[in-house]
Parts: C-alpha cells; structure tokens; sequence
C-alpha cells in the first residue's frame, strides 16, 4: 500500500512513513488516527525542527480519470498514488434530463415558464459544470494532499489533441486549414456527403430528414460524424434505437454506414478545455509548476519499462522524472467524485409533475447520507456507507442497522474509496 501522511498536533505536514511505522505509532499511543482517506495520522506532540524531504505532485489530468503521484525526486520513490475518477458525464447527463423536462412542461398546456437563458451572462473563463466539475475535484485533491504532505513543487502533463487530425491521419495543407465545413451549411454537406439518399432505405428524390446515428436521447451529440440523412418513415422507424439493433437484418447496411462514422471526440475535447485553466489554478496555490506533453510522459513510461496506468502515467510527467522510479508495492487509491447529493427539493416524474419531495435537512441523529460507518450488531459486523432515513433504522448495504450501534469512521465528503483490486461496498449516495 502507498505511505502514511503525518502531521503533528499544530497539524504541520511532516514526511511520510511506512505503514508499519504508523502502525507502531497508533499501538505505542504516540499518534491518533485523523483521517482515514487518504490515511493519515497526528502526532500528539509538536515537532520543532522536523526532517522532511520535499516531494513533487505530479498529475495526469484526463476526461474520465486523473492520475495522481508524489514522486521523491531525490531517490525516486513513489509515496503515494491514486486514480480520481471523474462524473462530468453523468453531470452531462442530469442536465439533459432537467432540460428535456423543462421544455416538455412549457410546451403542454399546464402552468407557462418565461424561459430565461437569454438575460443571462457568462462571466470570463466560463467552463460548462461537467468541466468545471472536473477541475474541482482536481483541486480538492491537490488542496487535500498539500495539508497532509510536504509539497514543493507540482507537474502537470499539458497536453493538445489535434481533433482534425485525429478524425483524418492524412489531411494537409489547404484542406487542414479550412476544415470541414468550409463554404458549406450543415445540411448542404450532409446533402453532398450522403448523396441526396436516404442512409437507410436509398431512396432519392424525397424530403430528407438530418438523423442522429447515436440517438441524442443515448448521449449521441450533434457532431458531424454522427449526422446523416434520413427519410421520415426511416427517422420515425429507427427512433432512438441505436443503429446496430435497426439494421440488424441489413448487415450491409450497416457495413457501408459504420465505414463513414468517425469516433467520438469528446473526452478529448473536455482535456483541450480545461488544460490552460487547470494550469492557472494550479498556480494559485504558489508552488511552482512544471509542464510536459503526452510525448514526454510516454517517453518516461516506455524506457523506464512502466505498464500502462493512469497513476504510472502521473508519476512519469515532466522533464524531472528520476531515472528510476521505485513503486514497487503501492497499490493506488480509487477515487471515485459521488457528489453532495441533489439541491433540487421537488423531485419530477418521466412527465415533469411533482413526484416526491425530500427531507430539508440532510443529518439525522448526527449522520448523513454517504458516511462511512462500522456497526458492530448482534448479527454481526458490517462496514460501508450508509444512506440515512428519518426513523431509526438506516441502510448500509443491503441491511437495515440501527444508529446505536454505529461507529463514523469517514465523514461523507463526496468521494467514494477503495483500493484496487479491493471490493467495495455498494454506495448509496
């Protein structure tokens, strides 16, 4: 497992330890556990002039995962590692529905909304929340490990997709700088890239309708690639069913429509977003910060004979990578963004009406929803997150416990933990 923070009593960061080092220290009464996430202990006593070696936060930051190292430069050691996973999409996705509800109520004949999005303003720097989200728990967790440990300086892979070139290996010269759409409206280069037919049925000569291959209501985007053209009968057919179950009996079909679909780009475009904003933020914090491309980050990982994982990527970024890197024996933490529950107090339907209304205060008998507890009951130990109820039995895990016979051993903080290879309790969140 990775090494444990320590901090003394005035809550000063010292150098990590080995964990039977802290275990030693907890059993002899010398520290006190503080934080189980990442672990760390307090020393009950002030250390006057403490011996600490500075360690490097490297980060990899990306659209789905972020890969998180403290690297040792002088001896090259990896003290402490971990996989921040990222819910941007689902961010994505509660914001479509919410939309997808609110117009539907506006459009039928029940209580009329004024929409309001046109006497709003975004401020300079505005990220849309599924990135600003992604930011966020990256600075958290920097925040979070530079109170716990010796931080010194940082190191961020700074990287940019060419998505032209992504989509198309071979283009060049006139045709890179203009780009797709140049000189043509969205539905006239659907027309001369489809051939004025129907994608489905090939019939020509009739209105054509621009069709999703990826329905929208899946996550399907309005991304060129993932356009076509359609007749009404074939639009109306297909619905939101996706492709492969439409065209299941026209394997041929299918061939020649998947041969012109590009794949999706945007977690690429999420990483392209946020870099330069990720790097400003990260300079507020006063340390000083090193840059290095994907390139780099490969190049340290492949002659340094590393497999590929998010938290290896991490520690291999920048220019200051130590020729060797020890991290044999640390098993990362998987940390997983669950978020702070839901502000929205009435809960809608399929059809956008009232459902149900959830309780105004979020504690109950001192704990909430996303604790981690251990309950120690007549029928047995049980260890996980809770999810609380206003009566006296709340649900941890599949079994109802009462609070009496709770200990918190992590207060909710909107994460989910485990280690790799480790399984979880299911989270009620």
């Amino acid at each position: 497992m990775s090494n444990v923070f320590v901090i003394d009593s005035d809550y000063k960061p010292l150098h990590p330890v080995h964990p039977a080092r802290a275990r030693l220290l907890l059993t002899q009464g010398k520290a006190a556990v503080f934080r189980r996430y990442p672990f760390t202990i307090v020393l009950k006593r002030v250390v006057e002039q403490p011996e600490v070696q500075p360690l490097r936060l490297k980060l990899d930051p990306g659209s789905k995962t972020t890969g998180i190292a403290l690297v040792n430069d002088a001896n090259g050691k990896v003290v402490f590692a971990a996989e921040l996973h990222h819910r941007g999409h689902a961010i994505k996705d509660s914001l479509e529905s919410r939309r997808t509800v609110r117009r539907g109520r506006r459009n039928r004949k029940t209580r009329y909304r004024k929409p309001r999005f046109q006497n709003r303003k975004r401020k300079k720097g505005w990220l849309p929340p599924s990135l600003e989200s992604r930011l966020a728990n990256i600075l958290t967790w920097v925040a979070r490990l530079c109170r716990y440990a010796p931080i010194e300086a940082m190191s961020q892979e700074l990287v940019k997709f060419d998505l032209q070139l992504m989509e198309n290996p071979d283009i060049a010269g006139v045709q890179y700088q203009q780009g797709t759409l140049q000189g043509y409206e969205v539905r006239e280069y659907l027309l001369e890239k489809w051939e004025r037919t129907c994608a489905y049925c090939g019939k020509q000569n009739i209105p054509l309708q621009i069709e999703h291959i990826h329905p929208r209501a899946n996550g399907g985007t309005h991304r060129i690639s993932n356009l076509t053209l359609a007749c009404e009968p074939c639009n109306l057919a297909k619905g939101t069913q996706e492709i492969e179950i439409f065209l299941k009996k026209k394997p041929d079909v299918l061939k020649r429509i998947l041969a012109q679909v590009k794949r999706p780009l945007k977690d690429a475009a999420a990483v392209n977003s946020t870099r330069f904003a990720l790097l400003e933020r990260l300079k507020t914090f006063g340390l000083p910060v090193e840059c290095g491309s994907g390139g780099l980050t490969k190049y340290n990982r492949t002659t340094r004979g590393l497999p590929k994982t998010h938290w290896l990527d991490a520690a291999c970024v920048g220019k200051s990578t130590p020729d060797v890197l020890v991290h044999k024996g640390n098993i990362p933490l998987l940390i997983t963004a669950t978020g702070h529950g839901r502000r929205q107090m009435c809960i809608p339907d399929k059809y956008g009406f009232p459902a149900k209304h959830k309780q105004r205060k979020k504690t109950f008998l001192g704990y909430r929803t996303g604790d981690m507890v251990k309950a120690i009951t007549p029928k047995g130990t049980f260890e996980g997150k809770i999810a609380i109820r206003h009566r006296p039995l709340f649900q941890l895990g599949k079994v109802d416990i009462h609070p009496k016979y709770m200990r918190r051993v992590h207060q909710a903080d909107g994460y989910e933990y485990r280690s790799k290879g480790v399984r979880n309790v299911p989270p009620h969140v």
